[in-house]
């Protein structure tokens, strides 16, 4: 039995681990804002802070003792040195969960993403004020966040492993990017997807990023590592909705378009939130190596999550108030292309 301290935990993966340490016996704290709605059992001890102010962070820490700290919401090089100087000698083990992203900012690297592809040069940030340069961003203040607990491991022995995660597929995702597709399959009409780039899809299960965590916090193993943690598949966005459409006896209708008359038309990422140019592919060979996880298999997951969202009441995607404009849109590409 251990004491866990999750910086999170009220939303999507965090509220997955929570809900399972607390079966496993565990002694389970999770410490965010307190800000998003908390379905979590009173078993679970709160603390509330602001992790972006230092001050407010020792405070709530001040006087509690974890044995295992899980950070869902690492993003910032300062960030992790107020937990490197709070926690340093204090627990046994730091787990961070990062992002393919940091692979994605990186300059002369190939698809899939391998953690020895990490070490090298940065691409130039895209324009300001964009979408592209927001997610730049993402992938580089977390990669200055990892640089910042591989030193402190490094130096200080610091207890860090750290998880590299592309887009993950969860019954708790908060913004529906998988209903998304599912509720534009369920009303007959086509989907809408980019002509380019055609990235392949490698995704993870939310369940399965759980059980690695578990495993580490189980086993002890992964010190000073990272580890991407991936499904074993890599499909076409096509062959994804195909599956997708199979679970709900739909086959889809597929309209590729350009991307800019999309973007022009503003259904971008709404339409297709798989078909972002920021969508990272990781190999997991490491992973499975040395940690021993196992993945569960595309086909069989997404059938889990289709029959979640089809016996759960979820609010409409926001993107999809668009969804006759799409379609009209789908209707005079059809029409010019019969003609």
């Amino acid at each position: 039995m251990k004491k866990i301290l999750i910086i999170g935990g009220t939303r999507n993966m965090g509220f997955q681990l929570a809900q399972s340490l607390l079966k496993m016996g565990h002694h389970v704290t999770v410490l965010n804002r307190g800000m998003s709605e908390d379905r979590l059992p009173s078993t679970v001890h709160r603390l509330r802070a602001d992790r972006t102010d230092p001050k407010q962070l020792k405070r709530a820490l001040m006087g509690k003792t974890f044995d295992i700290v899980v950070d869902f919401v690492m993003f910032r090089q300062h960030e992790a040195e107020v937990v490197v100087n709070l926690l340093a000698g204090e627990i046994d083990h730091y787990i961070m969960i990062s992002t393919g992203q940091v692979y994605l900012v990186r300059e002369g690297i190939t698809r899939p993403f391998k953690e020895e592809d990490y070490e090298g040069r940065i691409q130039p940030p895209p324009k300001e004020n964009t979408f592209a340069y927001e997610e730049w961003t993402y992938g580089v203040y977390k990669r200055q966040a990892e640089d910042i607990f591989s030193e402190a491991h490094q130096e200080q022995n610091f207890p860090v492993t750290i998880l590299r995660l592309p887009m993950v597929n969860s019954e708790h995702d908060a913004f529906r990017r998988l209903y998304s597709y599912i509720i534009r399959l369920q009303d007959g009409g086509v989907i809408l997807i980019p002509e380019t780039p055609t990235y392949p899809l490698r995704h993870i299960y939310g369940r399965d990023v759980v059980g690695a965590i578990l495993k580490l916090i189980d086993t002890g193993k992964g010190i000073g590592r990272a580890y991407n943690i991936s499904q074993d598949e890599t499909v076409t966005i096509d062959e994804f909705l195909t599956m997708l459409g199979d679970h709900m006896n739909i086959t889809p209708q597929i309209v590729h378009v350009k991307r800019s008359l999309l973007e022009a038309n503003g259904f971008l990422p709404d339409c297709s939130p798989f078909s972002e140019r920021w969508m990272s592919e990781l190999d997991n060979t490491r992973s499975k190596q040395e940690l021993g996880i196992e993945y569960t298999p595309l086909y069989d997951y997404l059938g889990t999550l289709v029959e979640h969202y089809t016996n759960t009441k979820v609010p409409q995607p926001v993107g999809y108030k668009r969804r006759h404009a799409e379609l009209q849109l789908a209707q005079e590409i059809l029409s010019s292309e019969a003609e």
